[in-house]
């Protein structure tokens, strides 16, 4: 039998705020690619809707900002026989607005869903993934990990946090046999960014800047996602992949 490396078949993988955008695109690649597909969010009805359109997927219905309803909903899904392969986390959410004015209450949500929702199912799951003695976990980083701009300084805190958080957990979780990376994308046309995809002059300018000249399609994120779930990253750990159409390789 021919070794593939790329072949998921027979893993299944979770995959955060999969219900639209990134997350959505991601759980159809790593269907493709033969996984089990577990979407994640908290609207049952959009859920339902994603999970209709990739065949054999399921729905695990939690909030990734509650600690304790992770821990309940990923120890009960487990107990069902169903060990969770590759982790996603890519729940996450944006606030603009000028630093001097920025609301401490969108600060924190921010500080919830970008950063606290990697640790706390990042933990959950790797207990099992430790258990088992192998795993894959593939945090969504951005762009902003490495580079900020105006009115977003709270969003790329949270990417930088999250870049770093990938790196510990791969130093702590690699003796065990997990591989822990993230993929940083650049600019997507997706539902976080319609406000900005809909700003000819932010496009204009976001097409100069980006040495590819032009917006991301989601569909493009998935062959990395694919590439950090498979054996083909065996020794890959601790690593952020930048897929940005070159932007933080440019000036």
């Amino acid at each position: 039998m021919q070794y593939r490396l790329f072949d998921l078949t027979g893993r299944r993988a979770l995959i955060t705020g999969s219900s639209q955008g990134i997350g959505f695109a991601l759980a159809q690649g790593l269907a493709a690619a033969g996984a089990k597909v577990v979407l994640n969010g908290r609207d049952a009805d959009k859920l339902a809707a994603a999970a209709a359109r990739i065949e054999g997927s399921e729905t695990l219905i939690f909030d990734a900002t509650d600690h304790a309803a992770v821990r309940t909903a990923v120890d009960g899904f487990e107990a069902q026989g169903k060990p969770i392969d590759i982790l996603v986390n890519n729940a996450g959410m944006q606030h603009r607005g000028p630093l001097e004015d920025f609301p401490p209450e969108a600060f924190e949500r921010l500080l919830q869903t970008n950063v606290a929702s990697v640790f706390h199912v990042g933990q959950a799951v790797a207990r099992h993934m430790i258990a088992r003695g192998r795993g894959r976990i593939i945090n969504i980083a951005s762009v902003q990990t490495a580079l900020a701009r105006p009115s977003i300084a709270p969003y790329t805190a949270t990417k930088g946090a999250v870049g770093n958080l990938t790196k510990g957990m791969a130093t702590d979780w690699a003796k065990y046999g997990l591989n822990c990376n993230a993929i940083a994308p650049g600019y997507f046309d997706t539902p976080l960014n319609a406000a900005l995809v809909a700003d000819p002059a932010f496009s204009a300018w976001l097409e100069k800047r980006t040495p590819a000249g032009r917006w991301g399609n989601v569909e493009e994120l998935q062959g990395a996602c694919i590439f950090l779930a498979s054996d083909a990253a065996s020794f890959v750990n601790g690593h952020i992949l930048y897929v940005d159409g070159g932007i933080t390789a440019s000036l």
